[in-house]
């Protein structure tokens, strides 16, 4: 009767740490898809892919979709692209790990509401998190 308790007791902490595991295996992973972004119209032609741990929540601080109007978010982007592809460019007045690649971004094309309004925040954010200046 004793050895069956403690095999009793054995398969229940077993179980238990099983259990455990496994949902922090899925919160885990719950939290790495939420955050990427990826916002693309129909035919493809424009996508933006947001990979940033945190990016979510930050953006839910943020004032919603429909605050900012498009020609506002269009002006404020051509102005943060310009800049950031510079520091792109000069990799010895910036730090090359910070600013990976260019931006293809460009003043006259229609991109949509949405990814004017998730590249604008993703500027704010870049700004704030590695505090950087692209004013």
């Amino acid at each position: 009767m004793k050895n069956l308790f403690y095999t009793l007791l054995l398969a229940g902490i077993i179980i238990g740490c099983a259990s455990t595991s496994k949902k922090q295996d899925i919160t885990n992973s719950s939290e790495t898809i939420s955050d990427t972004v990826r916002i693309a119209n129909d035919s493809l032609e424009y996508e933006i892919i947001i990979i940033e741990p945190g990016f979510n929540q930050w953006l839910a601080t943020q004032p919603p979709r429909g605050y900012y109007e498009q020609f506002w978010l269009e002006n404020r982007n051509i102005f943060y692209v310009t800049e950031y592809n510079n520091r792109v460019i000069n990799t010895i007045q910036y730090d090359p790990n910070l600013y990976l690649q260019q931006i293809d971004y460009q003043r006259g094309v229609d991109y949509g509401y949405e990814v004017n309004y998730l590249l604008y925040n993703w500027f704010e954010y870049f700004q704030q998190r590695n505090n950087q200046k692209l004013r």
